[in-house]
């Protein structure tokens, strides 16, 4: 299944599918067997970059309804 990622009103982002997490190096976390996933969205994580829930307890507020970007700006 490819990877589908869902923002959470007022929380992470899920992340299920088939999907990697790689750190800036290009190192791959362990995931151990997880197939689902949630992102801090909130910054107030102690277990970055996985939620901890955080989010909850901080208040943090955010909801991001579904849109279309618009095309790319052209390279020069």
């Amino acid at each position: 299944m490819p990877a589908k990622i869902m923002i959470a009103p007022n929380g992470s982002l899920r992340v299920e599918g088939d999907y990697e997490i790689v750190d800036a190096e290009g190192k791959t976390f362990g995931l151990g067997g997880r197939e689902k996933i949630g992102l801090c969205r909130c910054g107030q994580s102690a277990n970055k970059p996985f939620c901890d829930g955080a989010h909850a307890r901080t208040g943090f507020q955010s909801v991001c309804p579904a849109r279309d970007l618009p095309p790319p700006a052209p390279k020069p």
